[in-house]
């Protein structure tokens, strides 16, 4: 992102003036923030409260998961948030590949995106299930670099849309869950051991996951591309690096995916404070929180609460800190002013055009 367009953006979207170059824990409520990553599948306004009261944004995230309401009752749950919000919420749409072998489902899936952007969609989320669980009619694999998902994709970027993509899944996932670096992968695994891929070796395997990712953005180079959860390079950020070096319309969100990051800001912090401050363009904040008609208002309010409190206090102070999902303590990574301002906000309005 060039300066000149960071500062036009500044002029959109106002920030602090403190005169010193870092935050404190006391701006939390003073900073316009955005979190890109939120799932809200419920008409209720708990979040949409909250976020009035901590001073965030919202992009809510529709998916593809079974585990999670139909696509179009996701949709509606959007429009109904932002018909009541609407300069706090905006939201990613996204598509089904269950009649992918039909030879109409690429006209169908252009014809639900087109209403969806219609009706504000400012981009499309592509879920793991792709090259993960979604096979053909040969019993294959359906792997994200697809020619299929072509005129889908350049759909999408002749629209001026934006991709958010979550491709394959922590490296800890093909690990035993005694191994795995941090507590969140252990528990999410545990629960989930239809997605552990540990325990399925007839899957594609993780290197499998992120080629067919690469190939992707080499296939589309002028897509606007967000890889989801650090784009599953999570346990290194100079693997990371050396993707931002290599596709410049990438960028990532660290939704679910922050304690990896304190896991490696334990054993080298100041590494990770430099791929920070080298990337600040490409470095998106998300939660990838969420609420849904099953759960207590109250209770994911106040949970979404700490967790941004959490994750400010790690990004602005030097503080030393735990976390529930990491085994150890580290230091916060006491951030530039002008680095949160992005990872926050700035970044948000100009990959997703927030």
């Amino acid at each position: 992102m060039t300066k000149f367009l960071i500062s036009a953006i500044v002029g959109t979207f106002l920030f602090s003036s403190c005169n010193n170059g870092y935050y404190t824990l006391e701006d939390y409520t003073a900073i316009n923030k955005i979190d890109t990553h939120i799932h809200i599948f419920t008409e209720d306004q708990a979040l949409a409260d909250l976020a009035a009261e901590d001073n965030f944004q919202l992009l809510n995230v529709n998916v593809d998961s079974p585990n999670d309401p139909e696509l179009e009752e996701q949709e509606r749950f959007s429009l109904v948030q932002i018909k009541q919000n609407p300069e706090k919420i905006k939201y990613l749409t996204t598509f089904t590949l269950n009649e992918w072998d039909s030879s109409n489902w690429q006209d169908k899936t252009i014809e639900h995106l087109k209403q969806s952007f219609t009706s504000g969609a400012l981009g499309i989320k592509i879920w793991k299930n792709i090259g993960m669980v979604y096979k053909d009619s040969a019993g294959q694999f359906i792997m994200v670099d697809n020619p299929k998902f072509d005129p889908v994709i350049q759909y999408v970027i002749d629209q001026d849309k934006t991709v958010l993509g979550h491709l394959g899944e922590p490296k800890n996932c093909w690990l035993p869950l005694e191994e795995m670096t941090v507590n969140n992968d252990r528990n999410y695994f545990k629960k989930h051991p239809e997605y552990h891929m540990y325990l399925h070796p007839e899957c594609p395997m993780y290197e499998d996951q992120i080629n067919a990712r690469d190939h992707f953005l080499e296939r589309h180079p002028d897509m606007r591309f967000v890889g989801a959860h650090l784009g599953s390079l999570e346990w290194d950020v100079d693997e990371l690096a050396k993707r931002l070096d290599r596709f410049p319309n990438m960028a990532v969100d660290m939704a679910a995916r922050i304690p990896q990051l304190q896991h490696q800001t334990m054993l080298d912090r100041e590494k990770v404070r430099n791929f920070f401050i080298n990337y600040q363009d490409r470095l998106i904040y998300g939660s990838d929180s969420g609420i849904s008609t099953s759960d207590n208002a109250e209770e994911s309010k106040k949970e979404l609460h700490k967790i941004w409190q959490s994750h400010w206090k790690y990004f602005v102070t030097d503080e030393t800190m735990s976390a529930a999902e990491v085994n150890g303590e580290f230091k916060g990574l006491k951030l530039p002013k002008e680095v949160v301002d992005k990872i926050y906000g700035l970044n948000a309005i100009y990959w997703f055009k927030f």
